[in-house]
């Protein structure tokens, strides 16, 4: 009792501890190096993000669709209906965790939210798309460049510790290594102060801060010179030095503006702009890819084109970062949309002045289906430009001499425009097609004045089966309208048929003679290993057949089988014939090298070889079984019996009893009430078995025959009677000899209120089941439960009130009235 009330007193602590351990957690991560968290991590935040359902349930509800309307989707979907239940409105069911990915996917399929939208809610970043209608439909985009922030890398993080380049400038915190060599051999760790000075020993303190590594190297041959004079500017003197950058500071920058996480970080003093992005999440979905700035003590000193890094490898504006430097993300530009038979297709960021083909080149150009006939913008004109009654949107058809080639000046781009880039025609020309009996069929190119013997000689000529009398072309005309023509290798007379002109899209089809024929075959089943229908061949014979089916089975009657064959009259409703044919012992092939059977004894088979039966189509062969042969019959005896095991059946007659008796009886510790008998045949399950009956009396009903497969398990003495059910205090009671059933109930706490006590039973030991038997005049028959039974207490089912003594109150009285009334005659 302590110990509960401990730990449910300590899961609340436990909790509590976790979520200050976060808090701390996150605090740590802005303030020193704002880390991404792992997979696992991640898991567990969004676990204890229930603004991640609210957000989802208010877009479920912006849908303006029912719950049944819903359920009805996922379900043409092959999604669960059930699946959205927890974030649809007014839902009782109750979402513990963030949505899963499934649950974000069906979203997503159902069109309850676009991609972006599906991607916001998932970061938990809020987001729109204040340039697109919010009615479009979700073409499946998504902001192209923001991927290379959201996918876990190395993060753009350069090396704390490791080279870095000429450009480098030093700074405090950083270290050096100075490294003399020749006349003086000396290696010595500078580290650069807060002031930004170094000491070197013998030559004294240098002022780095702010100079490159190129820069350093100018300052120390001039300081060096004067105490080493060995050293020279040109690298020519008898003493050397080389200067490197051990240990790189760290730095603290500001990301801010529309940043995913704007805040304060800790860097690399190597870090750059993306860098420091990076650290932040990227731009959220409102920020911009395409001018990212760089301020330095109020000074714009650079910005960045992610695009430029993105698409063409120059990352000449990524610059390198200094102590206070502030990254600052702007609200996006203009975007527009390009899908439909381009490399990349997305939603892409335009610059002030970019055209169609600028967006064009951005999504990687055209691919190879691409129709470059035109391209279809669909555009929200412009507010100045809109017209009165709704002329707000309209479509723009931009011709193949308007894609920003050299002799046409480019298409400039609107923000919220949609570009389609259509696919070619699916329809391919210049093509005929020979089909069928051909040795090479398939498509052909045609050209004007082609012939069908041409297309026929190409196609390989026709097969030895072809059917020669009748070549089918299918002629489509300009009018769409379709046309058969047909020609002939030859006609019947024997002469060959003119050489028709053939047509684009003619489909022409060469028929072979065994297409005509119809199916025959034989049947044949009944004590074979693979019966069924069987193709018929000419010449076939009945030891064929037996082959092709795999052979006789081991309880084959080899006397003779009969064929079951269509009669050659009708008359009188005849459907067929059937004729018996003799069999031999050769039919059995598993034989070993003396020539014996080896499989099971059955009845003798005639010796020699009979002649072989000749087959008819349509003949349905039955191979018969001996009579009265099977296998084995095994049953399985357990448990407290002198000798357990499998033990075959003698006879198909043999009882419970017989098998009890050569698996040596019970032990003295068997308990024959409880016999456990299971048939698994026909999936009959457990049987209940009065034992003690059956080995008092061999005639006993219960005494019944065994079945293949049948399992006997005798059980020890179990004094244990079992109460379930609608008791206060479901309980094992030890078993008393005659007690019924009322008295386990109340040796279990009694009843409940629900219980419904009439019609309790109980599980004998043995199988059967005991339940009250009702009596009209005389006192109910109330089962007794014995060793090792289960009593059972069912619920009362809703509206049973138990039963109404008013009903049998009438017919009661009637017949009490209508005794007495004969007692009052008698009497007279």
């Amino acid at each position: 009792m302590f110990n509960h009330m401990h730990s449910s007193l300590s899961r609340p602590r436990a909790r509590l501890a976790s979520l200050l351990l976060l808090a701390s957690s996150s605090v740590a991560v802005g303030q020193q190096s704002s880390q991404l968290p792992t997979p696992a991590q991640a898991q567990v935040l969004l676990q204890n993000r229930p603004d991640l359902v609210q957000k989802l349930q208010a877009k479920i509800s912006q849908s303006g669709l029912t719950a049944d309307q819903i359920r009805a989707r996922l379900r043409e979907s092959g999604y669960p209906e059930t699946m959205l239940d927890a974030y649809l409105p007014g839902s009782r069911a109750v979402a513990d965790t963030a949505p899963s990915s499934k649950v974000y996917a069906a979203v997503r399929a159902l069109g309850l939210a676009d991609s972006i939208a599906v991607d916001s809610l998932r970061l938990g970043i809020p987001t729109a798309l204040p340039n697109l209608p919010p009615t479009r439909v979700d073409t499946g985009l998504v902001l192209f460049g923001l991927d290379v922030f959201r996918h876990a890398t190395s993060r753009f993080q350069p090396l704390v510790e490791g080279p870095v380049d000429e450009n480098y400038r030093l700074g405090p915190g950083d270290e050096l290594v100075l490294i003399l060599t020749g006349d003086v051999e000396a290696s010595y760790q500078l580290e650069v102060t807060r002031e930004g000075f170094v000491v070197i020993p013998q030559v004294g303190q240098l002022f780095v801060s702010n100079l490159t590594l190129r820069d350093l190297d100018r300052v120390l041959s001039s300081r060096l010179r004067r105490v080493y004079s060995g050293v020279r500017t040109d690298g020519s003197g008898t003493t050397k030095f080389h200067v490197s950058v051990s240990r790189v500071r760290t730095i603290q920058v500001f990301v801010a503006g529309d940043a995913a996480v704007p805040g304060s970080y800790a860097i690399s003093g190597a870090a750059t702009a993306l860098s420091a992005l990076y650290e932040a999440g990227g731009p959220s979905d409102n920020g911009s890819l395409r001018r990212i700035e760089i301020r330095r003590a109020a000074h714009t000193v650079d910005s960045l084109d992610v695009y430029d890094y993105l698409l063409r490898g120059d990352a000449s504006h990524d610059a390198r970062l200094m102590n206070g430097d502030v990254v600052f993300v702007p609200v996006h530009g203009p975007r527009v949309r390009v899908l439909g038979e381009v490399i990349r297709p997305a939603i892409y960021e335009m610059k002030v002045g970019e055209s169609l083909a600028d967006l064009v080149r951005a999504a990687g150009g055209f691919t190879e289906n691409a129709s470059r006939r035109r391209v279809q913008i669909n555009r929200i004109l412009p507010p100045a430009q809109r017209g009165p009654a709704g002329r707000d949107r309209v479509v723009l058809d931009v011709p193949a001499d308007q894609f920003g080639n050299e002799e046409s000046p480019a298409l400039p781009l609107e923000p919220g425009d949609e570009v389609h880039v259509f696919a070619v025609a699916a329809r391919v020309r210049n093509r005929i097609a020979v089909r069928g009996n051909v040795w090479s069929p398939g498509p052909q190119g045609f050209r004007p004045g082609m012939h069908l013997s041409e297309a026929l000689h190409m196609a390989g000529g026709p097969k030895p089966d072809t059917y020669f009398g009748r070549i089918l072309i299918t002629r489509t005309r300009p009018d769409s309208s379709i046309v058969e023509l047909h020609s002939a290798f030859k006609d019947s007379t024997g002469a060959v048929m003119p050489d028709l002109d053939l047509a684009e899209d003619d489909l022409i089809r060469v028929f072979s003679r065994s297409a005509f024929r119809p199916e025959r075959y034989v049947v044949i089943g009944g004590a074979v290993n693979k019966g069924g229908r069987i193709p018929f061949r000419e010449g076939m014979t009945l030891r064929d057949a037996v082959l092709v089916a795999g052979g006789m089975s081991e309880s084959a009657y080899l006397k003779e089988a009969e064929i079951a064959r269509l009669p050659e009259n009708r008359t009188g409703g005849v459907v067929s014939t059937t004729i018996r044919v003799p069999l031999d012992s050769t039919y059995l092939f598993e034989r070993a090298p003396d020539g014996k059977y080896l499989g099971p004894p059955g009845l003798p088979a005639p010796s020699g070889n009979t002649p072989d039966v000749p087959l008819r189509p349509y003949d349905n062969v039955l191979i018969m079984h001996q009579p009265d042969w099977e296998l084995q019959r095994i049953v399985y005896v357990g448990g407290a019996v002198r000798f357990p095991g499998q033990y075959s059946l003698v006879s198909q007659r043999e009882r419970l009893r017989d098998v009890l008796a050569r698996a040596g009886g019970l032990t003295t510790e068997g308990y024959a009430d409880g016999i456990v008998l299971y048939r698994q045949e026909d999936r009959t399950g457990r049987i209940g078995i009065d034992l003690p009956a059956v080995l008092r009396d061999s005639s006993s009903r219960d005494n019944i025959i065994l079945q293949d497969k049948d399992s006997i398990f005798i059980p020890e003495y179990n004094p244990i009677v079992k109460v379930e059910g609608a008791v206060n205090s479901p309980v094992a009671v030890t078993y008393l000899p005659g007690a019924d059933v009322n008295y386990y109930v109340r040796a279990a706490g009694g009843a409940t209120r629900t219980a419904d006590v009439g019609r309790a039973y109980v599980r004998q030991p043995n199988g059967r089941v005991d339940a009250y038997h009702r009596r009209a005049l005389l006192p109910d028959g109330v089962p007794k439960p014995r060793a090792g039974a289960v009593v059972v207490v069912p619920e009362r089912l809703p509206g049973d009130r138990g039963f109404d003594w008013a009903i049998l109150a009438g017919p009661t009285a009637q017949i009490l009235g209508s005794l007495v009334a004969i007692v009052a005659v008698l009497k007279r």
